[in-house]
């Protein structure tokens, strides 16, 4: 087996209909059931008077004012008196949460959050609330219930619901803080491999480690490092090389085929070749005993002090952190 090192230099969504919802924008989630709390909701309090009128006057649909829940994001909790649809919510009240301050979020914005929509009742001196985590975006700003609760249910005033035909509405939010990690990794189709020839002059007289000049490969940067007396158990018996990725972001790994090979006077290159994920911890491989120091003048590989070195590189994959 080649002897080779690293070198190192000095909550589930809820939302099960939306699948086949004709409306896609707008979740909905009717197997959560009530529950019941004696504290308020933290972020909104939506009192409705006169309720009964809302029928007769043909309002189907109601906006609280908006909304800023503890992570800065603004909202506004939507009441549908007499269902969102008649299909989902015939019979019902519904009850959504939608995100407000679309226009200033970041293009592609996304996250999840833990919403509650609540109902106060006077009866029991109570809050009953359905609840659940969601994860919101672009195509999917809304969330909730088409059915909230029956609509008989609410307006009978023995349930205590509604009360002097006025009932009280509330929603809290929270955001849940994303610290996870997230990633692509995208796989290069195969392309030819990009070569370099460097030239190492006064090789003998070289007592420390020497470096090329940058180069390109697959648009990266790329450096050669050479030891002329070796490099660790290897200092005064072998040359030591190593391939190092130049400028790295710490979030990004690179994928490469390479091979580093040393040329002979009339052509012959000796070579050696390997596979390995470059990073910004490990911008550095390559090989310790790479070629016998007493091995290269009587094979050829110097030839007026001089010694030619062929780099071939080609890029298999890269894996970048997203936002």
């Amino acid at each position: 087996m080649e002897e080779q090192m690293m070198h190192k230099q000095s909550p589930v969504s809820l939302d099960q209909s939306s699948l086949t919802d004709n409306l896609p924008s707008i979740g909905d989630d009717n197997e959560v059931t009530l529950e019941s709390r004696d504290f308020s909701p933290a972020h909104l309090l939506f009192k409705i008077e006169s309720f009964s009128l809302l029928s007769e006057n043909g309002i189907d649909k109601i906006e609280s004012s908006e909304f800023e829940s503890d992570d800065n994001y603004k909202w506004k909790l939507i009441i549908y008196p007499n269902g969102r649809n008649t299909e989902d919510g015939a019979n019902h009240v519904s009850a959504y949460l939608a995100v407000e301050n679309k226009s200033n979020l970041d293009a592609g914005w996304e996250f999840n959050a833990v919403v509650g929509i609540f109902l106060f009742n006077h009866k029991l001196d109570q809050y009953v609330f359905k609840k659940g985590e969601r994860r919101f975006h672009l195509i999917n700003p809304e969330w909730g219930f088409s059915k909230f609760i029956v609509k008989e249910t609410l307006t009978n005033p023995c349930n205590g619901y509604l009360v002097d035909d006025t009932c009280v509405f509330g929603a809290e939010v929270f955001v849940v803080n994303n610290k996870g990690i997230r990633e692509c990794l995208s796989f290069l189709k195969a392309t030819d491999s990009c070569k370099h020839e460097l030239k190492i002059s006064k090789f003998p007289e070289l007592k420390n480690e020497w470096y090329s000049e940058e180069f390109s490969a697959g648009d990266h940067k790329w450096k050669v490092c050479v030891y002329p007396k070796g490099i660790g158990a290897q200092k005064g018996s072998h040359v030591s090389i190593f391939l190092h990725k130049v400028g790295f972001s710490s979030s990004e790994k690179v994928k490469a085929d390479y091979s580093i090979g040393m040329k002979k006077k009339y052509g012959y290159v000796y070579r050696k070749s390997n596979n390995h994920w470059f990073s910004a911890s490990n911008s550095s491989w390559g090989w310790p005993s790479f070629i016998p120091i007493a091995f290269m003048k009587p094979s050829g590989f110097l030839v007026e002090d001089h010694c030619i070195i062929e780099v071939e590189i080609s890029i298999q994959a890269i894996l970048r952190s997203i936002p």
